[in-house]
């Protein structure tokens, strides 16, 4: 099959889930005998090749803004892909480009959806971009011959709002075979098991001033770790930084080896979002064999299971603080925990397994046995 991915900025990932999503997906699919494509935004990639890890690039321009980024880039890059490349199905990440998915569908090309969550719901939109993201869903339901929801609760969402059946496909993770080094501790001044980690958007609906706040009141030499940056975001990342306490770093983003180290020495990984689908960081934490502590969303307690703890997001930084102590004062139960966590990842969020379902989906809408 000839595949197209596009919503996303491209490969290689340098920002967040999707283009993860994206690049392991799609290198498996190259690995299993099929052609991908997939579109980046010409002024976020900077890689310089024409092919990754297999996999075709197409780097499109695009208007590099808050609210026209995205959708403007789809636009273009569905247009080019009917025309140009004509691909046996296309898949678009986010529900935000829902309304771009009538291009493929008047050249009668099978188009997926990956809605993720509630994207609506984030604070850093305004009242009409919002609005805009919630319709969306609707349209989404509409015109994609297949959507993607990435967890039970998400389909459950859209069962309820918009009396619609989605797919369920998990978020996928690798489980490393060997531990990775530790330059990247060296780097920031960090010990192997002496440091909370939270990784992600810096973006005030990610909750990383819950993590601040809560280790603030903490009474540990442990380090609390942030990993991650935001565009659009310099106010709430001012306030995160203005915090006086040597303890907490900032690493800004840090992404394949480095990445991996950070996440992989951690005591804890701490997942304080409010909104979403599956956390990509979180499931990745858990391949690692990091104990997680979640805000305690539905989306986030599904993918944890029995392998994990959970606050009290709507209490925020007190309710964190007291999970953080318990993990402090309870060594050996943190380590069941990390193995848990591990054993989880390997039997429902294995990106080999995620690769099977997703190849017997493109099969199916291939070959019009789904609608």
């Amino acid at each position: 099959m000839k595949i197209a991915f596009a919503g996303t900025r491209g490969v290689p990932a340098s920002y967040s889930g999707f283009e993860t999503f994206v690049e392991e997906l799609g290198a498996r699919l190259v690995e299993r005998g099929h052609e991908v494509v997939v579109y980046c935004r010409k002024h976020h990639i900077k890689y310089g090749g024409s092919h990754y890890r297999g996999m075709r690039l197409v780097k499109l321009p695009t208007i590099a803004n808050k609210y026209l980024d995205t959708i403007v880039h789809s636009i273009l890059s569905l247009f080019h892909a009917v025309v140009r490349e004509a691909p046996d199905l296309i898949y678009v990440c986010g529900q935000g480009n829902a309304v771009t998915l009538v291009i493929p569908r008047i050249y009668c090309i099978p188009v997926v959806i990956n809605v993720d969550g509630p994207d609506w719901q984030r604070k850093k939109w305004n009242r009409f971009a919002s609005w805009f993201l919630r319709v969306s869903e609707q349209v989404a339901v509409q015109l994609g011959n297949v959507v993607i929801a990435d967890s039970r609760a998400v389909q459950d969402y859209y069962r309820r709002n918009y009396g619609a059946e989605t797919t369920y496909i998990a978020y996928g993770a690798h489980i490393p075979d060997t531990q990775p080094g530790t330059a990247a501790l060296e780097r920031f001044g960090l010990e192997d098991r002496r440091y909370f980690l939270f990784v992600g958007r810096l973006v005030p609906e990610n909750c990383a001033h819950h993590l601040v706040e809560a280790f603030r009141g903490l009474d540990t030499e442990f380090k609390c770790v942030i990993v991650g940056d935001a565009p659009y975001a310099e106010d709430y990342i001012a306030s995160l930084k203005a915090v006086d306490d040597p303890r907490i770093v900032f690493t800004g983003y840090v992404f394949g080896d480095g990445y991996r180290e950070l996440g992989s020495h951690a005591y804890a990984h701490c997942l304080t979002s409010e909104v979403g689908g599956t956390h990509p960081a979180l499931v990745e934490a858990m391949a690692f064999g990091n104990c997680v502590i979640v805000n305690d969303i539905p989306t986030n307690l599904e993918t944890i299971g029995d392998a994990g703890l959970s606050y009290d997001g709507r209490i925020g930084a007190d309710s964190l603080r007291e999970k953080l102590r318990w993990t402090l004062e309870h060594p050996d139960e943190v380590e069941q925990l990390r193995r848990k966590a591990r054993e989880r990842v390997r039997s429902e969020y294995s990106w080999e397994v995620i690769t099977d379902r997703y190849e017997e989906l493109f099969r199916g809408l291939v070959k019009g046995s789904l609608p």
